[in-house]
């Protein structure tokens, strides 16, 4: 039985770290990638407070939470589906970025009565389009990893894989410190030959709101699959103008404007009414309009940013 204390939440049979829900309003549940931790949406939780009860939490194996040894994706996707029943969330919507993005698609697949929508950023679902090149990069960078070489393969992945030359000294100091702590469950990927899969037909028939979003900057691969599995699923799509894989770093401000407007479907969503009323079902094409709107509108606002993509 899941035991509960303000900062740790017993599940699977690890101490998950769990900050302390905050704000008011539906749920929202943010998932992070592999790397990082709760920490790393520090920039967005107090704006998306104002609109929903946001809950953070650092997955299996990242920073405070227990680690368990290796494990495949499922058991993050039963993480969360846990911690989303022990903490009486249910349903919740989810915000998950990379690695993060493809658990909280594969729970709206599993499991759709516990999820109220999904945005998703950039999931790296190599598995249903495989790249050979990124591939062997990636396997390179876990052969680096466990060799010993943590450092350099974790700076390496940053640059080469998912921001761009020169963003790991673009990085605040403490988000490299916890990439280097959670380098091992990037090793530990290698051992789970489905964790870049996705089951797109069934993607397709998940009777919730979804939304890809992708960045304009960094690797060309990280926003091909995504596109490319939204395309086969009949899923929107929205391009976060100026950003790469990690918005909640570089525009947050755009980033939040993006999942209140999917989230809360144009302000018209009535939290009493239930998942059956009409705000929550609104046509993903209206959610992409009101979606798109918001970020042309938001974009033209920011002012210039660190770029760490």
């Amino acid at each position: 039985m899941p035991t509960t204390t303000p900062h740790t939440t017993r599940i699977g049979g690890v101490e998950l770290h769990v900050e302390p829900p905050i704000g008011a309003g539906d749920p929202l549940v943010i998932v992070h990638g592999s790397w990082t931790d709760h920490t790393a949406f520090d920039a967005v939780v107090g704006p998306l407070a104002r609109s929903f009860r946001v809950i953070r939490y650092d997955r299996r194996g990242h920073s405070r939470s227990g680690y368990g040894g290796p494990a495949p994706r499922r058991r993050d996707e039963d993480d969360l589906a846990e911690l989303i029943e022990t903490l009486g969330l249910g349903p919740a919507h989810l915000v998950g970025t990379s690695y993060g993005a493809v658990i909280s698609l594969a729970l709206a697949i599993r499991r759709p009565e516990l999820v109220r929508s999904v945005l998703a950023h950039e999931p790296p679902l190599l598995g249903v389009f495989p790249d050979p090149a990124v591939e062997v990069l990636l396997a390179n960078i876990q052969a680096q990893l466990a060799d010993g070489d943590i450092a350099g393969g974790t700076r390496r992945f940053f640059e080469e894989a998912v921001l761009g030359p020169g963003a790991w000294e673009r990085l605040p100091e403490p988000l490299r410190r916890a990439a280097m702590g959670n380098a091992q469950t990037f090793i530990d990927l290698s051992e789970d030959p489905g964790w870049a899969s996705l089951d797109v037909p069934a993607l397709a028939e998940v009777p919730r709101p979804i939304l890809i979003t992708t960045g304009e900057t960094g690797p060309d691969w990280l926003r091909r699959a995504p596109v490319a599995v939204a395309e086969l699923a009949g899923i929107p799509t929205v391009t976060i103008s100026g950003a790469g894989h990690s918005p909640h770093l570089t525009h947050p401000d755009v980033l939040v404007a993006v999942i209140k407007a999917f989230a809360l479907g144009g302000d018209e969503h009535d939290p009493a009414a239930g998942l059956d009323a009409p705000s929550a079902a609104i046509a993903p094409v209206s959610r992409r309009a009101v979606v798109s709107e918001i970020v042309s509108d938001t974009a033209a606002k920011v002012v210039a940013e660190p770029n760490l993509d």
